[in-house]
């Protein structure tokens, strides 16, 4: 499996101690998530930057010394643990496509058989795209295909709408791999960014959210509509205090551009109608 690490920030800050010194930061977790790294930072271009390593985190002075120089207002990080795919950096998360990064912690059921089914429900000018053989990167560019459904995707787009692609990803997919009497469920903690808003999703992996210890109450997650000054999303708690609230099982949260955050359940995103809604992939709306 993987880790998966999210930062969302009113003013640019370091991102070093959740990486690196932090009691349960990445560079600890990679010491069993070893099959590479990556860093994605946003600044003043639209795209961000983003550095890759296939080796393991805590043995890669690469990881260090790229995450002592990050200070960003948005950051999405990653570490591996291969399930599909070889450690090679094309397989190596962030997905990038131009604004929008993208991070994925579980692993798709039975993908060998199931992946021509969920490519086949990717808009094929984005389909083509695709550069690795994960399931991440198919989910992402899935993610691309339902967003586009709606909104331009080289455009800023409304929160909710980022949370509704998401949870139709996780939805379509699911129905896909995870066949009636069959053991186990594919796991989708998905995270995105476009630099601005910052969204996540929790399937059958824990996920957890800090705001920092300035709310009075830090063990749940804040209330709908509540203006953050940062968000911290990750696959574990990194440290030993007490400001990580964990996400429900089916939950998608997040903040939009102005740090306003949201929290929505899956089946209120992606209702029944989607199904029979589903029709072969067209290509996304672009401007």
């Amino acid at each position: 499996m993987c880790r998966l690490f999210g930062f969302r920030s009113a003013i640019p800050a370091a991102v070093h101690p959740s990486l690196v010194t932090e009691k349960n930061s990445l560079l600890i977790q990679s010491r069993e998530h070893k099959d590479g790294w990556g860093i994605a930072a946003y600044g003043a271009e639209q795209a961000p930057v983003v550095a890759h390593g296939v080796g393991p985190a805590h043995s890669d002075p690469d990881f260090e010394r790229v995450s002592s120089r990050v200070s960003s207002h948005t950051v999405v990080a990653h570490i591996r643990l291969a399930s599909v795919g070889a450690v090679e950096l094309r397989n190596s998360h962030p997905f990038l496509h131009g604004r929008w990064s993208f991070v994925h912690n579980g692993t798709l059921r039975e993908f060998a058989q199931h992946r021509a089914a969920v490519e086949a429900l990717i808009c094929p000018s984005l389909r083509t795209n695709i550069r690795g053989t994960t399931d991440s990167e198919r989910c992402f560019y899935l993610f691309l295909t339902r967003l586009g459904a709606r909104h331009p995707i080289d455009r800023k787009v409304p929160v909710e709408a980022v949370a509704r692609a998401l949870a139709e990803t996780m939805s379509l997919v699911a129905a896909i791999t995870d066949a009636a009497g069959q053991d186990g469920r594919s796991a989708m903690n998905f995270l995105v960014s476009d630099g601005e808003l910052m969204v996540a999703s929790r399937r059958n992996r824990t996920l957890f959210v800090s705001t920092g210890p300035s709310r009075d109450d830090v063990s749940t997650l804040p209330a709908p509509g509540t203006k953050l000054e940062q968000l911290v999303v990750a696959s574990e708690s990194l440290c030993g205090g007490p400001y990580w609230a964990p996400v429900a099982e089916e939950d998608v949260i997040g903040v939009d551009a102005n740090l306003v955050f949201h929290h929505w359940r899956v089946p209120e995103l992606a209702g029944p109608d989607l199904f029979p809604a589903v029709k072969p992939a067209a290509s996304p709306i672009v401007a």
